[in-house]
């Protein structure tokens, strides 16, 4: 059974069950008896009692995270530091993480994720400007409640974990969801949290995070390559604009992500308000963007698509992307070119209305004759015709939703003057008449014919010029980095493509870089160094031909022999592998320090002095003194004496005064005293005819002295009383008060 359950820490919270577990904690649920409500504890593993760096910083960062106070942050109410147990105190939530949802739920819908991703961002929001950064945000750490709303939880607790960069197999939770410069063990800010935010809105998107492999380190790597899939490449129904701002949060360069949580939350509030919007980011041309996906309602000015397709999705949207889309190509340039062609249309338009004129009257006079015609031949009706309006540079999606007549597609032509999707040539031409529900068949525009570009040769190349090679086609290309081995070409070159050198690209067209990680990874088992010399542990490590990355840290140590190894990062039996870190830590030897005289001091101020020079080895021996309660007396070690600060120093703590010996007389109360107190002769007079009554001496609650079977026949009898000072009693008779009775135990 777990120790804790039963228990009563700080005289307050009752440890009811277990709730969870973590790397570095337990959660309980408990109650608070002070103010009788139930809380969840996370109380720190017993491993990490002796490491008293890691306590501190626990301590610390709990009260750091205490001072948080928002509806989205689970919240914490206490925090607390002893011998015995480190725990924090924190708001127990009825629900379950997200994490839980999204396996349940599987692929969210863009409004449900839209309304988790607008509350965590606020939870992000508070705590980075209290100076908090998350350092691990992950659906694991974020709690879905009934109503819906969600509560951010383990703020600071990253911070904590982080001592050791090993990434293991208990960091698989997390590792999905980390930065690129966390993953390097780099510096981080609140641009981290948001590069996690984006890998969980991604996944809630598209039902997978963005990074997978077969370790923790393999999904390091790809988060420090980046260049992941886009979301709509498993969800075509994701809006452009979340996809956006999904890859803006997961930009690999932390200057190109969002500056703050504000500035998220602001782009995810007009997605709200215009589910419709696309942004215009202008991000690096490193940085791969989303493209609008199908559902989007924006005309792509890309590679064509059927006219069928444009027609299907084209809309205006209300902001375009103008950083990585080809602008339409614009008939009329300058405004000379502007008013030339101005003159020309109006003096084609006075000519064309002359003609209308003549036609018209000509017309007239025709259908005249023409009506004779017909009521001589006893004809009644005439055919219904429409004339047929001017189509040239109108939108084909447009115009095709026409009622007077069909409008139906004859061909589609690549043509530079019009944009894709406009109208460039019709049949029958503007102003004739057909019979009104008719077809006009139309020629439309396929946009400008598309550049002929070879696949570069880039093999051999360091990836970031690749990439800028490739980028600078202007081809839109979207490029997959794979990770690969290789004993020829040196880390971070290019090794191949696909597709090779000289073949003929296309417009957004994927091409995979393959990138050399070096020489394959070679791995082998830490050996057991303790004890060894620093020169004896280097060579054995040597031997292993890992080009391990070797560090000596020097610590005190009163065990192991100055010189020697006291302990290794891994530890022995770890697993090894090629260019890892290796930590040995080598004894200095016993760390001496004077020891002051603490004699006089309260047990509290005297263990703060020891501890604050070093001496964490100490033990209380309470003690039976004159001195005042709590105060040292003595201690074990004379002042001024220089000692290993490992040493056990005792120190003996008064218990107060010495006690004393008094004898005290007791005072038999009369009938007429009994009567005084309420008592009649019936109270205490038993049937044969005695008089029978108890006598209790109480000191508060604590009963010192009782005598039973009473009667008047004595006037008084003595009691031996131990205590210190001056002391009151109180006398009863059958259980009621009958007199006081102060005594001094030093007179």
């Amino acid at each position: 059974m777990d120790k804790y359950i039963g228990r009563l820490l700080d005289n307050r919270y009752e440890i009811l069950e277990v709730i969870g577990t973590g790397g570095m904690a337990v959660v309980y649920k408990a109650r608070c008896h002070r103010l009788n409500r139930l809380v969840a504890i996370k109380i720190l593993k017993d491993d990490f009692l002796e490491d008293e760096e890691f306590r501190a910083r626990f301590h610390s960062e709990s009260q750091a995270v205490a001072m948080l106070s928002h509806s989205n942050i689970v919240s914490v109410y206490d925090v607390s530091t002893s011998i015995t147990a480190d725990y924090i105190v924190m708001e127990l939530i009825d629900g379950i993480t997200l994490k839980q949802y999204m396996e349940k739920k599987g692929v969210l819908n863009w409004k449900e994720t839209l309304h988790f991703a607008i509350q965590i961002a606020k939870a992000l929001e508070h705590a980075h400007e209290k100076g908090i950064v998350h350092r691990d945000i992950k659906p694991h750490n974020v709690m879905v409640l009934k109503n819906g709303s969600v509560k951010v939880t383990d703020f600071g607790i990253a911070r904590m974990m982080s001592k050791s960069n090993t990434l293991t197999k208990e960091a698989l939770g997390s590792v999905h969801y980390i930065s690129p410069e966390q993953a390097k063990g780099g510096r981080v800010d609140n641009r981290s949290d948001i590069y996690s935010l984006g890998v969980v809105l991604y996944e809630m998107m598209s039902g997978r995070p963005p990074y997978d492999g077969d370790s923790p380190v393999s999904v390091a790597i790809k988060h420090i390559n980046g260049g992941a899939a886009l979301p709509s490449s498993f969800n075509p129904n994701i809006p452009g604009g979340l996809e956006q701002i999904i890859m803006k949060a997961m930009a690999h360069d932390p200057a190109d992500r969002y500056e703050t949580a504000t500035k998220m939350l602001a782009d995810l509030d007009e997605f709200r308000k215009d589910p419709g919007i696309l942004f215009d980011y202008h991000l690096p041309v490193t940085e791969e963007i989303p493209p609008v996906p199908q559902n989007t309602p924006l005309v792509l000015e890309t590679e064509p698509k059927t006219t069928a397709e444009r027609v299907q999705n084209r809309e205006t949207p209300s902001r375009r992307t103008s950083a990585h889309r080809p602008r339409q190509p614009q008939r009329r340039q300058d405004p000379q070119q502007r008013r030339r062609q101005s003159e020309e249309d109006r003096k084609s338009s006075n000519v064309a209305t002359i003609a209308i004129v003549a036609c018209s009257l000509v017309m007239v006079v025709a259908i005249v004759i023409f009506l004779i015609v017909l009521l001589s031949s006893g004809v009644s009706t005439a055919p219904n015709l429409v004339q047929v309006p001017d189509l040239l540079g109108k939108e084909y999606a447009v115009v095709s939703q026409y009622s007077d007549f069909g409008i139906q597609l004859d061909k589609e032509v690549h043509d530079n003057e019009y944009p894709a999707g406009q109208i460039i040539d019709q049949k029958p031409a503007a102003g004739e008449e057909i019979e009104k529900g008719k077809n006009i068949y139309v020629t439309v525009s396929l946009g400008p014919a598309p550049k002929v570009v070879s696949m570069p040769d880039v093999a051999g190349w360091e990836l970031t010029e690749a990439e800028r090679a490739l980028n600078n086609l202007s081809m839109n290309l979207r490029l997959d980095i794979r990770p690969t081995y290789s004993e020829t070409v040196a880390a971070d070159a290019v090794i191949k493509t696909e597709p090779v050198a000289e073949t003929e690209l296309t417009v957004g067209q994927n091409v995979v870089l393959y990138v050399s990680m070096g020489s394959e990874i070679k791995t082998s088992t830490m050996p057991e160094l303790v004890e060894k010399t620093e020169e004896a542990a280097k060579s054995v490590l040597n031997a292993q031909e890992l080009d391990l990355e070797i560090e000596v840290v020097e610590e005190f140590n009163s065990q192991i022999e100055k010189g020697a190894v006291i302990r290794t990062e891994p530890e022995a039996g770890g697993g090894l592998q090629t260019g890892q870190k290796v930590v040995l830590y080598i004894s200095k030897g016993p760390e001496l320090k004077k020891v002051q005289n603490v004699t006089g001091f309260t047990v509290n101020s005297a263990v703060e002095i020891l501890k604050g020079d070093g001496f964490i080895n100490y033990e209380i021996e309470p003690v039976e003194s004159d001195e005042k309660q709590d105060t040292v007396v003595e201690q074990s070690v004379t002042a001024g004496t220089e000692i290993d600060v490992n040493t056990k120093i005792v120190l003996k703590v008064s218990k107060g005064k010495l006690a004393k010996e008094k004898t005290v007389t007791i005072q038999i109360p009369t009938s007429e005293d009994l009567g005084e107190m309420g008592l009649t002769e019936d109270d205490y007079t038993n049937a044969d005819g005695t008089v029978s009554f108890a006598m209790e001496l109480r000191q508060g609650s604590v009963v010192c002295h009782t005598r039973e079977n009473l009667n008047f026949s004595s006037s008084a009898y003595q009691v031996n009383l131990t205590g210190t000072g001056k002391q009151v009693y109180v006398l009863y008779v059958d259980g009621r008060e009958y007199i006081e009775i102060p005594v001094d135990f030093d007179a």
